[in-house]
């Protein structure tokens, strides 16, 4: 086969597309501003996830985000609204129906009845010397109060959990963006070379709604992609060598396979292979590494009991103990989600009278011993934990199809937070809502600015970060500037 047909045989017209990126047009419109508006940096043929310096001072160096997927009734575990206890299960106010009237509520029928306020069935008190109010549903919680930083007027424009949990990790409400743990890798890369820099832990029986896509690593390079390891079995699937292949026949074929991927690199300079090479090799490492950092059973009993962790079991706990373990180890971002905290009223299986209380129970002593565990090894100064779910609870009984079971519907305007660790005020409340919870009084604060938050603590400017995809420099808070910094909360 001579040049001319081996040419034409392996530079067909999709490939000869895909490698000019944008097309003809891009390079008449290059031609006529002088520059290539979508040139990429040259990949890092070493290792695209070596550690890198944050461009900005940092004041943490790793993140712990716990997702309770459903989104959690701020109501009942937060925001304490006297009010509303007094005029619990009364026919809302005319004033609030006009407001209800004008919106779009996914599961309570104006139609079928006039809704009713509720309460919350549970007492509040003030705790720690900062006197944050909390649900007396956080048994433990309480005791590490001042650790926290609680922001009670979070809102968002979404009101079903699959776009909300996406606007919130991706920037965006739909498919295709890039996961804040494959931002924060790609930014700064990992400080662990055998572990992967971004790690997702799952517990409740399923992935949250918005699914995989909640790790994706959307238009940056593959290399970033999070991980989901498991408590049960094998820690990562597929990592590990097939039935009658030795360590040593894997290293012998990954040196082949690095090789050819490495002709491939050279002849078209694609950085899916140097991604290929990379993966390839950090698998081959995470076979010894992972196992390891995974035997929570390796920890001593007072830990494992502070965590109520059950080795061997999938479990919250166990996860909040593996958090702790990845972070010492130099995981860059660690993402547990927890699923089942949708507290409709539908049935005792998702009210708050039993299901919300189970929840609790669930969660509440392994996030406290989180926090008192990074705290006593030094590891709590530079690191932020997050607590959150993706949007709040109405202060409404949902009462769908006439269930006697009190439960809360979605509601965009309002939700709780809290955020503790390095470079957050500890032991202070930030925002407010209004007497019945409903709308944001004082200091809004949207999932954008949380976003640019978080950036900010790792040394990242959220305005300036940014990725070269499709013609536009892709940003994890999208493409305009109104993302803020929640000045009220940084230390």
């Amino acid at each position: 086969m001579n040049e001319r047909t081996m040419a034409v045989r392996f530079n067909t017209r999709r490939h000869f597309l895909h490698q000019a990126s944008l097309g003809l047009g891009a390079w008449a419109f290059a031609e006529l501003t002088g520059r290539w508006l979508n040139a990429t940096p040259a990949p890092n043929t070493d290792n695209p996830l070596a550690p890198k310096a944050p461009p900005l001072p940092a004041k943490v160096k790793r993140v712990i985000y716990l997702h309770m997927s459903g989104a959690p009734p701020q109501h009942d575990l937060w925001d304490y609204k006297p009010k509303l206890v007094e005029h619990n299960l009364q026919p809302c106010p005319d004033d609030l129906l006009a407001i209800l009237q004008k919106e779009r509520l996914p599961f309570i029928d104006l139609k079928a009845r006039r809704p009713k306020m509720l309460g919350t069935p549970y007492k509040f008190a003030r705790q720690g010397q900062a006197g944050i109010e909390m649900s007396e549903l956080w048994a433990n919680l309480k005791d590490v109060a001042d650790e926290l930083c609680v922001i009670k007027s979070m809102h968002t424009d979404q009101f079903n959990h699959a776009p909300a949990e996406l606007f919130l990790y991706t920037g965006s409400p739909r498919n295709g963006g890039a996961a804040m743990g494959s931002w924060i890798t790609y930014g700064l890369g990992s400080e662990n070379q055998d572990l992967p820099g971004f790690v997702v832990l799952i517990s409740g029986g399923t992935d949250p709604t918005g699914g995989k896509a909640l790790w994706s690593t959307g238009y940056l390079p593959s290399v970033y992609q999070g991980v989901q390891c498991r408590t049960v079995g094998d820690p990562i699937l597929y990592a590990n060598n097939p039935a009658g292949m030795s360590r040593e026949v894997r290293r012998r074929s990954l040196d082949a396979l690095e090789r050819l991927n490495e002709l491939e690199l050279a002849e078209f300079g694609d950085p899916k292979t140097l991604t290929r090479i990379s993966q390839y090799e950090l698998a081959y490492r995470m076979q010894i590494a992972v196992p390891e950092v995974m035997d929570i059973a390796k920890e001593p009993r007072e830990i494992i009991d502070l965590y109520g962790a059950e080795p061997g079991k999938a479990s919250f706990a166990n996860n909040c103990l593996l958090a702790r373990r990845l972070a010492e180890q130099g995981v860059r971002y660690v993402q547990l989600y927890d699923w089942g905290w949708d507290t409709h009223g539908t049935g005792a299986g998702d009210d708050i009278m039993t299901a919300l209380p189970n929840k609790c129970k669930q969660t509440d002593r392994a996030v406290t011993a989180l926090l008192k565990d990074l705290k006593q090894r030094g590891l709590l100064a530079d690191t932020l934990v997050v607590w959150g779910g993706e949007f709040g609870r109405t202060a409404l009984n949902e009462e769908r199809g006439g269930s006697k079971f009190l439960g809360r519907d979605h509601h965009p305007h309002c939700f709780t937070i809290w955020m503790a660790g390095g470079g957050v005020k500890a032991g202070q409340v930030y925002g407010a809502t209004d007497d019945l919870g409903y709308f944001v009084t004082e200091n809004k604060v949207g999932v954008h600015d949380l976003q640019a938050t978080i950036l900010h603590l790792l040394g990242l400017d959220a305005k300036r970060f940014s990725y070269p995809y499709q013609g536009l420099n892709q940003r994890l808070i999208g493409p305009t500037d109104e993302a803020k910094l929640i000045q009220g909360v940084l230390s």
